[in-house]
């Protein structure tokens, strides 16, 4: 056998073992990875493995993928094929932590097939692609009892929660009911429920329902949700009560809600001193009537410990969101509207822990007191920069002008807290009991002349004076759930945006003890803060501050000026070259002054595009330099060897 043809052998073999090891490898550490990202986003979390642990009866998830669909459809739904590994991958982690009670069914619906009825009989979306072809992209999860719970489709915008969304999924299959929270609220937070007759009444005269904010729609996923009266006397049959800008209560409204805390009744507040989404009646603001956005519950919150000032609110420079205060204007920080980051939550309690972006608008001041045998954790806060400013009348907050609340707000040297949860022992918020007027009864004669048969007046004592097992979430601002701040639309309908939405189902879930899901969702939004390019940004602005504000007064003052040399010159006088001259000397200072403000704001970009670049070619050059690095310490190792083999070889 001549040495080409061993040659040609021994490249074959080292194939063919080459290929085995790969193989073997592959197959023996198919179960072997290692998760190094700062969340752990690619490991089940702690609370999906105890959802899991909870399982008594074995469960099937189907999972359904147009794949074939995807192929001829356009890149919009193209895209969809990295989504569906990762939701591949995380079904697959799904049926190895079920120790055998999950199992996973993978199904491309083909078009008039049994798969196809079966995916539109459970619910899923479909989106046309071609004449024939449909495109699904959903989940089923079904048990030996016959439940089946859906996911009508993956859309995009909820990637960040897919292992929330499988685990609920789950969780709820597995439980027989639903948990019930009753909404209390000022606002139509539900929703017009009208149907039959009204609804084609109603579309008759052009008018539409008004449907119920995002968040109730999110609840009703999950929970059933019903309307509380604003004047209910008793609050029953419910599991956890939402309270939503309360305003102007009866004391026997507010009584019935103290009785349900005392009573162990799990309760979430949302109180505002100015409420955006409060918009103030048309009719009445013709009238002169002064709009009230604001609503509050003193009573109660000062049984529990809790006090909200009026018309003052938290402000944090570094918090600051920027915005447009009507369409012509630059986009100006605004200080009472705050994107609250992690640093701003607790890190001791699992429904704020890990999220990283809270948006509140005009967010109210919540002060404690301590009480013996109330534990009061602040939920929500400013940084260490942060302080409180006041306004004199709600008027300064319908003409918005940032800089004048600015102008109002001082740095602080410590938090202001604008979420509490309460726990622990609490006492009646009416210990005296209240006077309510009752209907009397027909026939019955009058107490005293002058006053009315039709209804008297009855003394009614609180039923329950203390409670030992007390809990109750208050957040100072209502707008933070609103479809303004924490929806956005999209191409596939209505969306979550920020964690907004997340700390609401946090609280309501952690109040009614399902802890293992406050796990996963908390963990859901997976981005991360630029924490250096926020720095060098508020350290730019606080450095050009002084210098953008005296160019900014300037300008308004040559415009000013320019304003009144126009109105005062008359059409003759304008024509004259002295006026002329002096109109010209200010609109150029105008445009030098408002120059010299874009190369501020022109250098402070620069300094975020050098950071980025120089961030970029750091993660460019760090893999190559790391192997250069190993190349030239293995060829130095090398060498050394070889000289001293050479050097023994030598003396030998």
């Amino acid at each position: 056998m001549n040495r080409t043809i061993r040659a040609i052998i021994a490249v074959i073999f080292i194939g063919v073992i080459m290929v085995s090891a790969i193989s073997i490898c592959h197959n023996l550490g198919r179960d072997w990875r290692a998760d190094v990202t700062d969340q752990k986003i690619y490991t089940l979390s702690d609370g999906t493995k105890a959802v899991l642990g909870k399982l008594n009866q074995p469960i099937k998830l189907k999972l359904y993928y147009a794949a074939t669909a995807a192929t001829k459809a356009p890149d919009q739904i193209r895209f969809f094929n990295n989504y569906y590994s990762f939701v591949h991958d995380l079904l697959t982690e799904y049926e190895k932590a079920g120790m055998g009670n999950v199992k996973l069914e993978v199904i491309d619906p083909r078009p008039f097939s049994d798969n196809e009825s079966d995916a539109l009989r459970y619910g899923l979306k479909k989106f046309p692609v071609t004449q024939e072809e449909n495109f699904f992209f959903g989940l089923t999860v079904q048990t030996q009892f016959g439940v089946t719970k859906t996911i009508p489709f993956f859309t995009p915008d909820r990637q960040n929660f897919v292992e929330y969304d499988i685990s609920y999924l789950i969780d709820t299959a597995i439980q027989r009911e639903k948990k019930r929270i009753g909404v209390l609220s000022s606002l139509p937070v539900t929703g017009d429920d009208v149907s039959g007759y009204m609804a084609q009444m109603m579309q008759m005269q052009g008018q539409q329902p008004k449907p119920a904010w995002g968040f109730v729609d999110l609840l009703k996923d999950q929970y059933e949700v019903s309307k509380v009266e604003a004047d209910a006397d008793k609050i029953e049959d419910i599991d956890l009560l939402l309270v939503v800008h309360p305003k102007g209560l009866s004391e026997q409204t507010q009584l019935a809600i103290d009785q349900f805390v005392l009573g162990g009744g799990r309760t979430v507040v949302m109180v505002d001193p100015h409420c955006l989404a409060d918009q103030p009646d048309p009719q009445g603001r013709m009238q002169g009537q002064m709009p009230e956005s604001n609503s509050s519950l003193d009573t109660l919150l000062q049984a529990w410990g809790l006090t909200m000032p009026e018309m003052t609110f938290a402000g944090d420079r570094s918090m600051s969101v920027y915005a447009q205060t009507n369409p012509n204007a630059s986009p100006e920080k605004i200080i009472g509207y705050l994107n609250v980051t992690n640093e701003g939550m607790s890190h001791d309690e699992a429904m704020t822990a890990d999220l990283n972006s809270v948006r509140v608008l005009f967010s109210g001041v919540l002060k404690a007191e301590a009480k013996d045998g109330v534990q009061m954790i602040p939920l929500l806060s400013t940084t260490n920069r942060g302080n409180s400013f006041k306004i004199d009348s709600p008027y300064e907050l319908m003409g918005l002008n940032p800089k004048m609340l600015m102008d109002k707000f001082s740095d602080g040297s410590e938090p202001v807290n604008m979420a509490y949860m309460v726990t622990g022992k609490l006492s009646t918020a009416f210990p005296e009991g209240i006077d309510v007027e009752v209907k009397a009864e027909e026939g019955a004669e009058p107490e005293s002349e002058g006053k009315s048969a039709a209804a008297k007046t009855e003394h009614v004592n609180p039923e329950i004076t203390e409670g030992a097992d007390c809990a109750v979430v208050v957040f100072a601002d209502v707008d933070f759930i609103s479809d303004m701040l924490a929806f956005q639309n999209t191409f596939f309908g209505k969306a979550t945006a920020g964690d907004n939405s997340a700390l609401l189902v946090n609280a309501i879930e952690e109040m009614s003890g399902s802890s293992d899901l406050i796990a996963i969702r908390s963990r859901g939004n997976f981005q991360r803060p630029f924490d250096l390019v926020d720095e060098i940004e508020r350290k730019a602005e606080e450095k050009t501050q002084e210098k953008v504000s005296k160019l900014q007064a300037a300008i308004e003052g040559f415009q000013n000026e320019l304003n009144e040399l126009v109105q005062k010159a008359g059409a003759q006088a304008l024509r004259e070259p002295a006026t002329i001259e002096k109109q010209r000397q200010l609109e150029l200072k105008i445009r030098d002054a408002q120059r010299e403000e874009r190369q501020i704001q022109n250098r402070q970009r620069e300094d975020i595009e050098q950071l980025g670049s120089f961030l970029r070619n750091v993660n460019m050059l760090a893999a190559p330099a790391v192997i250069l690095l190993a190349a030239i310490v293995l060829a130095l190792r090398r060498g050394t060897r070889r000289r001293r083999y050479i050097s023994h070889s030598s003396d030998a």
